[in-house]
């Protein structure tokens, strides 16, 4: 039987449409995946990547199965700290690693366990990605900057106050290292600010001050700020955290970047939305800090986000408050 050259190319083009996209073909790994900002980002990718494989790991020292309802991927139960990765996965490859597995108390003192599973955890991430130089989209902190009276830049020099910081530093460190081996390999660190939103209540203390001030609200309590309500946050919806994140899949060099919402909000002002928004005039109670060494100004400079991710938030501090309150707190 003799084939024409048409019958050739409708044999072809036929079966190209058998080929998988590059969007069921794709495969992510997310550590710390049942955690605050990874279990939204784990949900986030499986909405947007319906067709793609995805992997959590987590111990859930910080995590809780209960924020990965409706999670259709596979869950490993490791300390990462400790996970021979290349075992555990043998030649399984990934489009992008996610990591977002810390110890995130940052009233955690202890030195060696902070910086030990923090450091580790991320060392056998980047000696697992090394050979294949798979991208890497980390969380990095911005409370590597340390005190500041105005927003951050990217190239301002570390400062960590705590230990927490200094771990997050070290990061930084090891990821500029790796990056510098190959243009090829992307490693793409973000500096989340104060993130708040759904699925962090199971934090308990280490939980955003916007839900534990709505929490005193809502019990009818006044809501406990240090003296005397003046200091700032970049407080950033998580959701914003997540696009940003999601964003960094495209990003074409390593680097570095804050991700924030870009505003520096008072404390004050925090407790006036949430009265505004649950309906009260509570008015603050002001207590003494007891921490020695307190971030008093976080504001992020979006300037290199903008320009290398393309990131712009979309909610301020009144609509991300709108939007967490109504997830909150449903009407029955």
């Amino acid at each position: 039987m003799r084939f024409r050259a048409q019958d050739l190319f409708i044999s072809v083009r036929n079966s190209l449409f058998l080929l998988p996209s590059r969007t069921s073909s794709r495969n992510f790994l997310v550590t710390g995946g049942a955690g605050f900002i990874g279990s939204n980002l784990t949900l986030a990718l499986q909405e947007k990547f319906p067709n793609a494989r995805l992997t959590v790991i987590d111990d859930f020292r910080s995590g809780d199965f209960k924020n990965l309802a409706g999670y259709r991927g596979d869950f490993v139960a490791q300390n990462l700290a400790t996970l021979d990765c290349q075992k555990q996965f043998g030649e399984e490859t990934f489009d992008a690693i996610f990591h977002l597995a810390s110890i995130t108390d940052t009233t955690n003192h202890d030195q060696f366990e902070q910086v030990h599973d923090n450091v580790e955890s991320f060392r056998r991430i980047l000696n697992f990605a090394r050979p294949t130089q798979t991208r890497i989209i980390y969380a990095s902190s911005a409370s590597t900057y340390g005190p500041a009276t105005e927003a951050s830049v990217e190239s301002n020099g570390a400062a960590p106050a705590n230990v927490y910081a200094f771990s997050k530093t070290i990061l930084d460190n090891l990821a500029r290292r790796a990056a510098a081996e190959s243009a090829d390999w992307k490693i793409i660190g973000l500096r989340y600010f104060n993130v708040y939103g759904p699925r962090e209540a199971h934090k308990g203390v280490p939980a955003s001050m916007v839900y534990h001030l709505a929490q005193q609200i809502k019990a009818g309590q006044r809501p406990r700020i240090f003296k005397y309500g003046e200091q700032k946050r970049d407080f950033v919806y998580v959701k914003d955290i997540v696009a940003g994140s999601i964003l960094a899949l495209e990003a074409n060099e390593s680097g570095i970047h804050n991700l924030g919402c870009g505003q520096a909000r008072s404390f004050n002002e925090l407790v006036g939305i949430l009265n505004r928004c649950l309906g009260t005039k509570h008015a603050p109670e002001y207590i003494e800090n007891p921490h020695a060494h307190y971030q008093n100004h976080t504001e992020a400079d979006l300037t290199n986000v903008r320009k290398s991710l393309g990131y712009e938030p979309r909610y301020s501090l009144e609509d991300g408050v709108v939007d967490y309150l109504r997830w909150l707190y449903p009407e029955k």
